[in-house]
C-alpha cells in the first residue's frame, strides 16, 4: 500500500511517501513561507522524489490535530481536493497519537517500561498534552489544553508512582524547565521528529481508519482563537 502523508500542523510541516509502513520520501517544509502558498506542489514534488505519481497513490493521511488552525484547514483542504479528485479516502491522525507512536519499547533512549507524554505547544501559554502507556497506542489521560503547571498537576492525580514519563514535543520542549522543576531532572525530553512518516505509517498499518473526504473532522481541543474573540466581543458588558 503506498500513503502519501501530510501534516501542517506546525509552521514547518512535513510530507512522506510511505510504502507498506516504510518511508521512501519525504520532505520539511519552508517555514519561511505558509502552507498555502506551498501546496499541493511540494506534494507532488515528494512524490517525484519517490518516483511515484497520484495515480500510485492508494491512500491519503493527513494530521488532523491539534496545532494552528489555519494550518489544519491548509492541509485538510488540500488533502480532501486531491482524495476527491482521484477517488481516494483519508486516514486523519491525531498529532498526540503520531507523537507517541513516534517512541517504540525498542527505541533504545530510555525504558520501554515508561509512559509517554506527548506535549505540544498550544500558544497562550499552554500545552496540547496527553498521557500513553509505554507502547505509545494506548491513551492513560486523554488530551487536555491548559497550562504546563496544570497540566502536570492534573496528571499527578493520575501518578501511580512509575516509571517517569517520556516527553515528547515541541511543548514539551518549550516547557522544560517547568517539566524538570515538577518532576526532577532524571525526567527525558525529546525533540520532535517529523511527523509525515510516522502518520503515513499508522495509516498503512489501519487503513481501515481512512473515511470519505468530506468526514475528515479537525481535532481541535481548545475551541479557535477566533471564535473565543468572537464570544469576548458578544459578552455583555465586555465581560471577559
Amino acid at each position: 500500500m503506498l500513503v502519501l502523508a501530510l501534516d501542517t500542523t506546525t509552521r514547518t510541516g512535513s510530507i512522506a511517501v510511505v510504502r507498506d509502513g516504510i518511508t521512501i520520501a519525504q520532505r520539511l517544509g519552508d517555514a519561511a513561507s505558509t502552507h498555502g502558498a506551498r501546496l499541493p506542489i511540494e506534494l507532488i514534488g515528494t512524490l517525484d522524489a519517490a518516483a511515484r505519481s497520484l495515480d500510485d497513490v492508494d491512500l491519503l493521511a493527513v494530521a488532523a490535530g491539534p496545532g494552528s488552525f489555519t494550518g489544519l484547514r491548509v492541509g485538510i483542504a488540500t488533502m480532501q481536493g486531491l482524495a476527491m479528485a482521484r477517488g481516494l479516502r483519508i486516514a486523519p491522525i491525531s498529532v498526540l497519537n503520531a507523537l507517541a507512536a513516534s517512541l517504540t519499547p525498542r527505541d533504545d533512549r530510555t525504558s520501554s517500561a515508561s509512559p509517554i507524554a506527548t506535549w505540544m505547544d498550544a500558544q497562550r501559554g499552554e500545552v496540547f498534552a496527553a498521557l500513553f502507556d509505554a507502547s505509545g497506542r494506548h491513551a492513560i489521560i486523554e488530551p487536555t489544553a491548559a497550562t504546563a503547571a496544570r497540566t502536570l498537576e492534573q496528571w499527578r492525580a493520575h501518578s501511580d508512582d512509575g516509571p517517569l514519563p517520556r516527553f515528547i514535543g515541541d511543548g514539551a520542549v518549550r516547557y522544560a524547565e517547568v517539566i524538570r522543576d515538577t518532576l526532577g531532572n532524571a525526567v527525558e525530553i525529546i525533540e520532535p521528529p517529523p511527523l509525515a512518516p510516522v502518520i503515513g505509517r499508522l495509516a498503512s498499518e489501519a487503513p481501515d481508519r481512512a473515511v470519505e473526504p468530506h468526514a475528515v473532522v479537525p481535532i481541535y481541543i481548545r475551541r479557535p482563537d477566533a471564535e473565543l474573540a468572537r464570544d469576548r466581543r458578544e459578552a455583555p458588558n465586555g465581560a471577559r
